[in-house]
């Protein structure tokens, strides 16, 4: 069974779907230095707005985007919702755990100055009930409540592959019957001192920018943002005259089962992922005319899917990167890739590797937009903990 695209949704530090494409083709960045927790240094961010987002407020307007994108209106009680992300609400229970330390100092200092306080000031600062919002499934829920659906519910956490696991398990949601529409895809508020902190000791983030494949590649700049996509049966898309983007041709997801945090340098699970997501679309590697690489401008992860390219693609495919345009949106990294495929496909042009100045790899990188014939593209993303995805996005037939 054919699954289609027929609505996009999204948001990304260059702005909504149209105006980020846009921008991206100019060769703009949305990376810029902040400082949003003034404990933590100065760095390159990608920020939406002038301060970090909300989960909720982030997937509530790209849901509303997508669905009018799609020529939907609500409710739709039978829509599957398959919305993942890779660090859910850590930034809201970062602020309740701050609050909470807060007021246990204040307690302590009124201990000290012989005021006992009850024990009821020293809980978190949010009745028990509200705490149950920000669990890693709820923006998921919060999509289902928006539009009224009461189909099946997922919320995949795959790391960087989150947004590529979510569209695959929506496909499969159709393909088996149990909806013939889903609304699927990630969204990603991940600027938080403890996530800033923990890459930063790792070692892992830029000073400076986001170079994609560059010789001189710093790490990654973390960025904000999402894609939601309309997946509909091919059947349902044209009885109700849709209008298509592409289809989703096949898909393949694996795991290293080796590192924590950097990918099993062999290849052998990566390249099982994409072998698996050509099979499953019956192409062979020459039928890719584009590749969305992961390319987050980290010394490991760069090589490697280098090496992975080279060894899979014929040598003219082009490819690129969009992250140093985007900045890297962790789990929603795979969907805002997918959906610069989609656009890739309906404009027959191709996205530029904002930020590459000398590459580091013998790759046909798109160094400036350029029109090309693209039929069939591929979309790539690697998690940490060796998660492994690949999927191929194709023009309508």
């Amino acid at each position: 069974m054919d699954v289609v695209v027929t609505g996009i949704g999204l948001v990304s530090a260059l702005g909504s779907l149209e105006t980020s494409w846009k921008r991206l083709l100019s060769g703009e960045s949305g990376i810029e230095g902040n400082q949003p927790f003034l404990e933590l240094e100065r760095r390159p961010l990608a920020l939406i707005g002038t301060k970090p987002a909300d989960l909720i407020t982030l997937i509530r307007p790209v849901l509303a985007d997508a669905l009018q994108d799609a020529n939907l209106t609500w409710p739709l009680p039978d829509c599957g919702i398959v919305i993942g992300s890779s660090r859910g609400f850590q930034a809201n229970l970062e602020l309740l755990a701050r609050e909470g330390i807060g007021k246990k100092e204040e307690g302590r200092r009124k201990r000290e100055e012989g005021r006992e306080l009850p024990i009821r000031d020293y809980q978190l600062p949010i009745p028990n009930s509200q705490f149950v919002n920000f669990l890693p499934h709820m923006g998921a829920i919060a999509a289902a409540r928006a539009i009224g659906s009461m189909g099946p519910v997922l919320a995949p956490m795959a790391a960087c592959a989150t947004g590529l696991q979510s569209i695959a398990r929506a496909v499969d949601l159709i393909r088996t019957g149990e909806c013939q529409r889903a609304i699927a895809g990630a969204v990603e508020a991940p600027i938080t001192p403890l996530t800033l902190a923990g890459f930063s000791r790792m070692g892992a983030l830029a000073n400076t920018g986001c170079y994609p494949f560059d010789e001189n590649r710093e790490g990654f700049v973390i960025g904000e943002g999402g894609a939601l996509f309309v997946l509909e049966s091919a059947e349902l898309a044209r009885r109700r005259g849709a209008k298509i983007y592409g289809r989703v041709s096949g898909f393949g997801l694996t795991n290293d089962a080796c590192h924590a945090n950097a990918p099993e340098m062999g290849g052998e699970s990566a390249i099982a992922a994409v072998n698996q997501c050509l099979k499953r679309s019956n192409l062979a590697a020459i039928d890719i005319d584009f590749i969305h690489a992961h390319g987050t401008a980290t010394e490991l992860n760069d090589r490697h899917e280098a090496l992975l390219i080279d060894k899979l693609f014929h040598p003219g495919v082009a490819v690129s990167s969009t992250k140093g345009a985007t900045g890297h949106t962790l789990g929603a990294s795979g969907a805002l890739g997918a959906a610069f495929c989609l656009m890739s496909i309906k404009y027959q042009m191709l996205p530029p590797c904002v930020g590459m100045k000398k590459p580091g790899f013998e790759l046909d990188f798109v160094r400036c937009a350029r029109s090309a014939i693209v039929r069939n593209a591929v979309c790539l993303s690697f998690g940490f903990g060796g998660q492994n995805a690949a999927i191929v996005l194709s023009g309508d037939r």
